[in-house]
Protein backbone atom coordinates (compact mmCIF):
# COMPACT_ATOMS: atom_id res chain seq x y z
CA UNK A 1 0.00 0.00 0.00
CA UNK A 2 2.74 2.53 0.88
CA UNK A 3 4.62 1.14 -2.64
CA UNK A 4 1.04 2.34 -4.68
CA UNK A 5 0.99 5.78 -2.29
CA UNK A 6 3.93 6.36 -3.34
CA UNK A 7 3.87 5.64 -7.27
CA UNK A 8 0.72 7.87 -6.81
CA UNK A 9 2.26 10.73 -5.08
CA UNK A 10 4.92 10.45 -7.67
CA UNK A 11 2.44 10.31 -10.72
CA UNK A 12 1.02 13.28 -9.65
CA UNK A 13 4.12 15.32 -9.68
CA UNK A 14 5.00 14.25 -12.74
CA UNK A 15 1.34 15.04 -14.30
CA UNK A 16 1.68 18.89 -12.66
CA UNK A 17 5.10 18.98 -13.85
CA UNK A 18 4.20 18.63 -17.19
CA UNK A 19 0.63 20.83 -16.98
CA UNK A 20 3.29 23.63 -16.11
CA UNK A 21 5.56 22.95 -18.71
CA UNK A 22 2.42 22.93 -21.50
CA UNK A 23 1.70 26.50 -19.62
CA UNK A 24 5.01 27.71 -19.82
CA UNK A 25 5.61 26.65 -23.54
CA UNK A 26 1.96 28.10 -24.43
CA UNK A 27 3.08 31.83 -22.84
CA UNK A 28 6.54 31.66 -24.15
CA UNK A 29 4.98 30.37 -27.80
CA UNK A 30 5.08 34.23 -28.71
CA UNK A 31 6.90 37.54 -28.07
CA UNK A 32 5.37 39.64 -25.62
CA UNK A 33 3.00 41.81 -27.34
CA UNK A 34 3.97 45.01 -25.13
CA UNK A 35 7.73 44.15 -26.92
CA UNK A 36 6.15 43.56 -30.42
CA UNK A 37 4.27 47.19 -30.10
CA UNK A 38 8.07 49.18 -29.01
CA UNK A 39 9.45 47.12 -32.47
CA UNK A 40 6.42 47.72 -34.74
CA UNK A 41 4.98 51.21 -33.90
CA UNK A 42 7.69 53.52 -35.28
CA UNK A 43 6.89 52.65 -38.48
CA UNK A 44 3.22 53.20 -38.43
CA UNK A 45 1.73 56.78 -39.63
CA UNK A 46 -0.76 58.44 -40.04
CA UNK A 47 -2.19 59.74 -43.53
CA UNK A 48 -2.95 63.54 -43.58
CA UNK A 49 -3.98 65.71 -45.98
CA UNK A 50 -2.39 68.60 -45.57
CA UNK A 51 -3.82 72.18 -46.87
CA UNK A 52 -1.54 74.93 -45.54
CA UNK A 53 -3.70 78.04 -46.01
CA UNK A 54 -6.59 76.39 -44.74
CA UNK A 55 -5.43 74.84 -41.33
CA UNK A 56 -1.85 74.96 -39.66
CA UNK A 57 -2.04 71.40 -39.23
CA UNK A 58 -3.12 68.13 -41.59
CA UNK A 59 -5.97 66.52 -41.55
CA UNK A 60 -5.66 62.90 -40.29
CA UNK A 61 -7.37 60.62 -43.03
CA UNK A 62 -6.85 56.93 -41.94
CA UNK A 63 -3.42 54.90 -41.43
CA UNK A 64 -0.35 53.85 -42.92
CA UNK A 65 3.05 51.76 -42.52
CA UNK A 66 5.88 51.97 -43.74
CA UNK A 67 7.52 48.87 -46.15
CA UNK A 68 11.24 48.36 -48.08
CA UNK A 69 13.60 50.98 -47.37
CA UNK A 70 11.76 53.23 -45.34
CA UNK A 71 10.88 55.52 -47.89
CA UNK A 72 7.80 53.76 -49.12
CA UNK A 73 4.37 54.22 -47.55
CA UNK A 74 0.94 51.93 -48.11
CA UNK A 75 -2.12 52.07 -46.91
CA UNK A 76 -5.95 51.91 -48.73
CA UNK A 77 -6.42 53.34 -52.05
CA UNK A 78 -9.91 54.68 -50.61
CA UNK A 79 -7.67 56.82 -47.77
CA UNK A 80 -6.30 59.22 -50.53
CA UNK A 81 -8.09 58.76 -53.46
CA UNK A 82 -9.72 62.27 -53.34
CA UNK A 83 -7.95 64.53 -55.91
CA UNK A 84 -5.57 67.16 -54.62
CA UNK A 85 -6.53 70.88 -55.01
CA UNK A 86 -4.19 72.50 -57.62
CA UNK A 87 -4.71 75.71 -57.49
CA UNK A 88 -3.55 76.07 -54.19
CA UNK A 89 -0.93 73.58 -51.84
CA UNK A 90 -2.39 70.67 -50.50
CA UNK A 91 -0.19 67.46 -50.12
CA UNK A 92 -0.70 64.14 -48.44
CA UNK A 93 1.50 63.66 -46.25
CA UNK A 94 2.85 60.89 -43.29
CA UNK A 95 2.35 61.92 -39.69
CA UNK A 96 5.24 61.03 -37.94
CA UNK A 97 5.49 60.72 -33.88
CA UNK A 98 2.40 60.50 -31.08
CA UNK A 99 -0.57 62.98 -30.20
CA UNK A 100 0.74 66.59 -30.76
CA UNK A 101 4.40 65.20 -31.04
CA UNK A 102 4.72 64.50 -34.76
CA UNK A 103 6.60 65.86 -37.36
CA UNK A 104 5.16 65.66 -41.17
CA UNK A 105 6.58 63.87 -44.17
CA UNK A 106 5.55 64.93 -47.48
CA UNK A 107 4.46 61.79 -49.79
CA UNK A 108 3.89 61.25 -53.59
CA UNK A 109 1.34 58.58 -54.57
CA UNK A 110 3.70 56.01 -56.64
CA UNK A 111 0.88 53.15 -57.54
CA UNK A 112 -2.69 52.81 -56.56
CA UNK A 113 -5.03 49.53 -56.73
CA UNK A 114 -8.64 50.96 -56.78
CA UNK A 115 -9.95 46.57 -56.91
CA UNK A 116 -7.74 45.58 -53.93
CA UNK A 117 -8.01 49.02 -52.29
CA UNK A 118 -4.41 49.98 -52.05
CA UNK A 119 -2.39 52.49 -52.84
CA UNK A 120 2.10 53.15 -52.61
CA UNK A 121 3.05 56.62 -52.02
CA UNK A 122 6.95 57.87 -50.92
CA UNK A 123 8.21 59.36 -48.44
CA UNK A 124 10.61 62.40 -48.80
CA UNK A 125 12.20 60.98 -46.05
CA UNK A 126 13.64 57.54 -44.47
CA UNK A 127 11.45 56.13 -41.67
CA UNK A 128 11.44 52.97 -39.46
CA UNK A 129 10.35 49.96 -42.10
CA UNK A 130 8.16 46.79 -40.83
CA UNK A 131 8.52 43.37 -42.29
CA UNK A 132 6.47 41.97 -44.98
CA UNK A 133 5.46 38.02 -44.90
CA UNK A 134 5.63 35.84 -47.43
CA UNK A 135 2.97 35.36 -49.81
CA UNK A 136 1.49 32.25 -48.46
CA UNK A 137 -1.77 32.98 -46.88
CA UNK A 138 -1.99 32.27 -42.56
CA UNK A 139 -4.04 29.52 -41.47
CA UNK A 140 -7.50 29.98 -40.33
CA UNK A 141 -7.41 30.73 -36.30
CA UNK A 142 -3.94 31.98 -36.41
CA UNK A 143 -3.47 34.80 -34.10
CA UNK A 144 -3.32 38.42 -35.34
CA UNK A 145 -3.24 42.25 -34.18
CA UNK A 146 -2.87 45.33 -35.88
CA UNK A 147 -2.34 48.91 -35.00
CA UNK A 148 -4.13 52.07 -36.46
CA UNK A 149 -5.26 55.36 -35.09
CA UNK A 150 -9.22 54.38 -34.84
CA UNK A 151 -11.31 57.80 -35.00
CA UNK A 152 -8.06 59.22 -35.09
CA UNK A 153 -9.94 63.11 -36.90
CA UNK A 154 -11.59 62.97 -33.49
CA UNK A 155 -9.14 61.12 -31.23
CA UNK A 156 -5.65 62.21 -32.41
CA UNK A 157 -2.83 60.97 -33.49
CA UNK A 158 -2.57 58.04 -30.66
CA UNK A 159 -2.24 54.84 -32.20
CA UNK A 160 -4.13 52.13 -30.91
CA UNK A 161 -4.32 47.69 -30.93
CA UNK A 162 -6.75 45.29 -31.15
CA UNK A 163 -6.08 41.72 -30.82
CA UNK A 164 -8.20 38.55 -32.55
CA UNK A 165 -7.81 35.55 -35.20
CA UNK A 166 -7.97 34.87 -39.13
CA UNK A 167 -11.70 33.89 -38.85
CA UNK A 168 -11.89 33.18 -42.53
CA UNK A 169 -10.46 33.69 -45.69
CA UNK A 170 -12.88 34.09 -47.94
CA UNK A 171 -14.03 35.99 -51.31
CA UNK A 172 -14.15 39.70 -51.41
CA UNK A 173 -18.05 39.45 -52.32
CA UNK A 174 -20.29 42.19 -50.48
CA UNK A 175 -23.56 41.00 -51.23
CA UNK A 176 -25.87 44.27 -52.76
CA UNK A 177 -29.12 44.54 -51.57
CA UNK A 178 -30.65 45.99 -54.74
CA UNK A 179 -29.46 46.43 -58.18
CA UNK A 180 -28.76 50.68 -57.30
CA UNK A 181 -25.83 49.85 -55.20
CA UNK A 182 -24.00 47.91 -57.33
CA UNK A 183 -20.96 49.50 -58.66
CA UNK A 184 -18.38 49.09 -61.47
CA UNK A 185 -15.98 48.14 -58.24
CA UNK A 186 -18.51 45.64 -56.95
CA UNK A 187 -19.09 44.58 -60.68
CA UNK A 188 -15.14 43.99 -61.05
CA UNK A 189 -15.34 41.83 -57.75
CA UNK A 190 -18.14 39.85 -58.72
CA UNK A 191 -16.52 39.04 -62.26
CA UNK A 192 -13.26 38.05 -60.51
CA UNK A 193 -13.22 37.64 -56.73
CA UNK A 194 -10.27 37.22 -54.76
CA UNK A 195 -9.19 35.79 -51.08
CA UNK A 196 -9.40 38.17 -48.35
CA UNK A 197 -8.73 37.64 -44.42
CA UNK A 198 -12.11 37.97 -42.44
CA UNK A 199 -10.82 39.00 -39.02
CA UNK A 200 -12.59 38.21 -35.49
CA UNK A 201 -11.28 41.72 -34.38
CA UNK A 202 -12.82 45.21 -34.30
CA UNK A 203 -11.44 48.42 -36.55
CA UNK A 204 -13.46 51.65 -36.71
CA UNK A 205 -12.87 54.40 -39.32
CA UNK A 206 -9.52 55.68 -39.00
CA UNK A 207 -8.01 51.86 -39.04
CA UNK A 208 -8.36 51.88 -42.68
CA UNK A 209 -4.49 51.45 -43.86
CA UNK A 210 -3.71 49.60 -40.71
CA UNK A 211 -0.85 46.60 -40.90
CA UNK A 212 -2.31 43.33 -39.76
CA UNK A 213 0.40 41.59 -38.09
CA UNK A 214 1.11 37.66 -37.69
CA UNK A 215 1.26 37.13 -33.64
CA UNK A 216 3.92 34.86 -33.80
CA UNK A 217 6.26 36.46 -35.93
CA UNK A 218 5.51 40.03 -35.94
CA UNK A 219 5.30 40.47 -39.44
CA UNK A 220 2.93 42.13 -41.35
CA UNK A 221 0.80 39.51 -43.19
CA UNK A 222 -2.48 41.88 -44.37
CA UNK A 223 -4.43 45.54 -44.79
CA UNK A 224 -7.00 46.83 -43.38
CA UNK A 225 -9.47 47.82 -45.29
CA UNK A 226 -12.98 47.92 -44.92
CA UNK A 227 -15.19 46.16 -41.89
CA UNK A 228 -18.98 44.91 -41.61
CA UNK A 229 -21.27 46.91 -41.03
CA UNK A 230 -25.36 45.77 -40.63
CA UNK A 231 -26.90 49.19 -40.59
CA UNK A 232 -25.58 52.57 -41.57
CA UNK A 233 -22.33 53.83 -41.14
CA UNK A 234 -22.89 55.23 -37.62
CA UNK A 235 -23.29 51.51 -36.63
CA UNK A 236 -19.87 51.03 -37.60
CA UNK A 237 -19.19 53.23 -34.32
CA UNK A 238 -22.11 52.76 -32.30
CA UNK A 239 -22.67 49.23 -32.62
CA UNK A 240 -19.85 47.37 -34.33
CA UNK A 241 -19.73 44.15 -35.84
CA UNK A 242 -16.50 42.87 -34.75
CA UNK A 243 -15.85 41.55 -38.53
CA UNK A 244 -13.17 43.49 -39.91
CA UNK A 245 -11.48 42.61 -43.39
CA UNK A 246 -8.23 43.02 -44.47
CA UNK A 247 -6.18 42.85 -47.65
CA UNK A 248 -3.34 40.05 -47.89
CA UNK A 249 0.40 41.31 -48.56
CA UNK A 250 0.54 39.17 -51.94
CA UNK A 251 -1.87 41.74 -53.66
CA UNK A 252 0.69 45.05 -51.93
CA UNK A 253 3.47 43.20 -53.20
CA UNK A 254 2.30 42.36 -57.04
CA UNK A 255 1.62 46.34 -56.94
CA UNK A 256 4.67 47.06 -56.47
CA UNK A 257 6.21 44.65 -58.69
CA UNK A 258 4.15 46.05 -61.77
CA UNK A 259 5.24 49.58 -60.75
CA UNK A 260 9.04 48.23 -61.31
CA UNK A 261 9.40 48.63 -56.85
CA UNK A 262 10.54 46.05 -54.77
CA UNK A 263 9.18 45.23 -50.96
Amino acid sequence: MKIDFKISRLVSSISAMIALLAITSISNAYPKLSQLLKEVQPGIVGIGLYTPLENKNPTLMGTGFVVGDGHYVVTNYHVVSKELKLDIVQNYVAMVGKGEQYKVAKLELLAFDPVHDLALLKSEQALPALKLASDAYVDEGSDIFFTGFPLGALLGLFPATHQGIVAAIAPDVNPARNANELTMEMLKRLKKPFLIYQLDATAYPGNSGSPVFDRETGEVIAVINKVFVSSGKEAAISNPSGISYAIPVRHLRKLAKDNGLEL
